[in-house]
């Protein structure tokens, strides 16, 4: 296990670890996070790493309404232990209707003291240690960070009408991935302030994608990207079930 160096202890970093989502587009009578990828559950790879990082000192995992005590059990099979047992998980909490309301309901559940807090979809089984101590090393500096890798393809943004509009430059895009880290009361407030003005947000028609921009939108905050790694993969569509079989022989 990797050890903590010196300028990273007394900090407390807290795992939010969204597990609550329908996973409709992969299709079957199976949700997304509970199919096994190299054998095991799909959330379950992303909650070990956290909980073998030395980085890490509690975690959360946000599950659908009505399998809170089945995932707390799930995990408590694979070896994930609560922190009564000396362990890191503190709890397990309902998630809501969208990805932003389970991001709220996770960090209203940390009631201990929180330095930072790491938001990390456990669709994305790849994690890597790596990628954990550059987002902690930037959120050190800036307050506020995501995971992303510079996009290889062009991209193009288009019109109302189905035509490009605007090409921007490759070098200045980048595809955004998880963790996206940031210091908990500002995180925690943007979210607060997200879930009071709702309803006039979505009447101006924005579509809140991840918390990147809800530091963005509702405090101002500029957001520093970290370079991941390509193999931080979503499994969002069957088609991604193959290959993320192919990246776990090869890990």
């Amino acid at each position: 296990m990797m050890q903590q160096s010196p300028q990273n202890k007394g900090k407390r970093c807290t795992a939010i670890m969204l597990a609550a989502g329908k996973g409709l587009r992969i299709g079957g009578d199976v949700r997304k996070q509970y199919l096994e990828i190299g054998g095991e559950p799909l959330l379950l790879h992303s909650v070990r790493t956290m909980a073998e990082n030395p980085l890490i000192t509690d975690i959360i995992v946000t599950a659908p309404a009505g399998d809170e005590a089945m995932l707390r059990k799930l995990l408590e099979e694979y070896g994930i232990k609560h922190t009564t047992e000396g362990g890191k998980l503190r709890a397990v909490v309902t998630g809501g209707m969208e990805r932003f309301h389970s991001v709220y309901l996770g960090l209203e559940a940390v009631q201990w003291d929180c330095d930072y807090v790491f938001i990390h979809d456990c669709a994305r089984p790849f994690l890597d240690h790596g990628t954990l101590q550059r987002l902690y090393d930037a959120v050190c500096r800036d307050g506020a960070c995501v995971a992303g890798m510079p996009s290889k393809d062009t991209v193009k943004i288009a019109d109302a009408d189905g035509f490009v509009s605007v090409t921007p430059n490759r070098r200045d895009v980048w595809i955004v991935q998880t963790p996206q880290v940031f210091t908990f009361e500002l995180i925690r407030d943007a979210h607060r302030k997200l879930m009071a003005q709702l309803d006039e947000i979505r009447a101006r028609g924005i579509t809140i994608t991840d918390d990147a921009m809800v530091a963005e939108y509702m405090t101002g905050t500029k957001v520093r990207l970290v370079e991941a790694t390509y193999q931080n993969i979503k499994i969002t569509t069957p088609e991604d079930i193959p290959l993320a079989e192919v990246l776990f022989l090869e890990n």
